[in-house]
Order: structure tokens, then sequence, then C-alpha cells
């Protein structure tokens, strides 16, 4: 699913507008469960992303498979997935929440960084994190830890659908990060919520006018018949 290409004026729109109005958006179409809980940026200047996800999968350590040696392994789960990731993708890591080790540290940011990934969005944490910011590459997580992966983790598997901070992600989803944190958005509806979404904001900002001149709550926020006749004359003189 990864390799089907998704127009990138629909990613754009999608770049452009916040995780809370995509959250709406979903909500008004019945989904309610594709926030992905404790993804929040590594900094406050962590860029807002939008981009098909490529999934990795953490499992609970177990003792006898806690080797150092499998990370020369190139087809362990976690090397495997840094060289295969492909570009303009986001690396989505389903740690289970745990936030004892880090999912990844500032090298394999570095590496994720120079292949041209979008990003990393995990419910789990990152060792290093001041390096890792300092490599560029987008992070959103659940804090740091200094313990390596194999500390807690065992990679498990890549392109597989996981349950990343309590959402489901399937490989080639939309996922947008910003401030708020991250969501997930269905492939198939990606396209419908990059159109409607922009539309929201507008109303919003406008809706925002009116309660700053002083307009009630109630009427204004949802808008009324008689608040929604006014935004249609507002956005009639507005340039396109």
């Amino acid at each position: 699913m990864t390799n089907q290409s998704i127009d990138e004026d629909v990613l754009d729109k999608l770049r452009s507008v916040t995780v809370a109005t995509i959250t709406m958006q979903l909500l008004k179409r019945g989904l309610r469960s594709c926030y992905i809980a404790g993804a929040m940026p590594l900094t406050d200047d962590t860029p807002r992303i939008a981009a098909p996800a490529y999934t990795l999968r953490f499992i609970p350590m177990r003792e006898d498979l806690s080797d150092p040696a499998v990370l020369s392994n190139p087809e362990y789960a976690p090397r495997k997935s840094v060289e295969e990731i492909p570009p303009g993708h986001i690396m989505v890591i389903d740690c289970r929440g745990v936030t004892s080790a880090g999912a990844l540290g500032d090298i394999i940011a570095l590496r994720l960084k120079v292949r041209g990934v979008a990003g990393v969005v995990t419910d789990g944490a990152v060792r290093d994190g001041v390096a890792v910011a300092e490599t560029g590459l987008p992070v959103y997580c659940a804090g740091h830890a200094a313990p390596v992966s194999l500390g807690e983790h065992f990679g498990a598997d890549v392109q597989q659908p996981v349950a990343c901070g309590g959402a489901a992600v399937f490989p080639g989803d939309i996922v947008v990060a910003d401030r708020d944190g991250a969501v997930v958005v269905p492939r198939a509806l990606a396209a419908e919520i990059a159109a409607a979404a922009p539309e929201q904001e507008r109303l919003e900002d406008f809706l925002t006018s009116r309660i700053r001149d002083g307009h009630a709550l109630i009427g204004t926020y949802p808008p009324n018949e008689d608040t929604l006749a006014a935004y249609e004359t507002w956005k009639a003189g507005q340039p396109d």
C-alpha cells in the first residue's frame, strides 16, 4: 500500500490545517479513535508533518532475545525499517506506550533524515533527545529515556497494522502531527478530509471574530442559521 502514490496536494492541505481540525472532521464521519495518544513534539519548534505511514512494531522483550548481536542483523525489523522506509514517509513505531527505553537514538534519526524520511511518530520514548532534535528529523514521541530499546522492546515486524498510542495504523494511512499531537487519517478518507478541513478553519476564524466582537456563544458556536448567513456574506467579500 505504501508504494501507491498519494496526491501531494492532499498532503499539502492536511499540513495546512491543525490536528484538532482533522480530529473534528474524523468525528463527523464517525471515527473517534484516530488520535495517537502520547506522541507529542520532541521540541517546541518541531515542524508540522503529514505523510503516509510506514509501520514498525515492537513487542515486549524476552530475556533469550535480548542479545545485542541482533542489531547487526539486516533483517532485524528495526534495522530493516531504517533502510527500507520510502523517502517522504513517516515511521510509525508501536512501543505499546512503554517509555522506559528508547525507540531510537540520534544515529538512527540522522540516517532517517539523510534518507529523506518525513518524520517519526511513536507512543514510546527516544534516546539522546537533544542530539535527535539536532538532526532536524521531526519526531513526535512520549518523552526521553536513556536505556536502549533492547531493554524493553523486541522488533517484531514492519509494514503490518500496529496499535500506536491506542490508534490503529495501517501501512499507507496518512499521519498528521503538530503541537497538539498526532492523528491517523485512513487513506481512503484523506482526500475528502483534505478538501473539507480548510473550510472548517475558515468558518472557525469567522466565528472567532464574532466572539471577539461580543456575540454570545449560543448561536455562534455552533453557528445557527443567522450566523451561517452572515458567514456566507462575509466569505463572499473575501479575496479568493
